[in-house]
């Protein structure tokens, strides 16, 4: 593991236990830090977040993360040793958001495609007709048989 992926794992635990457990801001609401990156030279973090809720949710999270940005930074001065300790900004992430409705439309396709028990109780069976069933057999085959 190389020291750039150190320094952003180490981050990313001091972040998240420091908003759990040092700030007391009511605008925060159900919030995960998910990862952080960093520029090559440490010098720059974004650090993605993710709530639970609403967009509202995210807008008083973001304000509430912005306004503890000094408190934060002092806080991981103080408990990880580095030269330069990294200019943070605050990124919301998304992307859990977007796989739920990825996962959503493909159990609906998955319902759509499913078999449907018809009236006498007995399974219906969709057969998709694609072509021929059996290969076609090439010239050279035919001539030989």
């Amino acid at each position: 593991m190389a020291r750039y992926d150190k320094v952003s794992e180490a981050l990313r635990k001091e972040i998240s236990s420091i908003i759990h457990t040092e700030l007391k801001d009511p605008r925060l609401g159900f919030i995960t830090v998910t990862r952080v990156e960093l520029t090559q030279d440490l010098r720059y973090a974004k650090v993605f977040f993710s709530v639970l809720g609403k967009e509202e949710e995210y807008k008083k999270t973001k304000e509430a993360m912005d306004s503890a940005l000094g408190f934060i930074r002092r806080l991981i001065a103080q408990r990880i040793r580095l030269r330069f300790v990294p200019e943070i900004s605050f990124k919301e992430d998304r992307s859990v958001e977007y796989s739920i409705k990825i996962q959503e439309a493909l159990n609906e396709i998955k319902e759509l495609n499913e078999p449907r028990p018809s009236p006498d109780g007995r399974a219906r069976v969709k057969i998709k007709k694609e072509g021929p069933s059996e290969p076609k057999k090439s010239s050279r085959l035919r001539k030989k048989e």
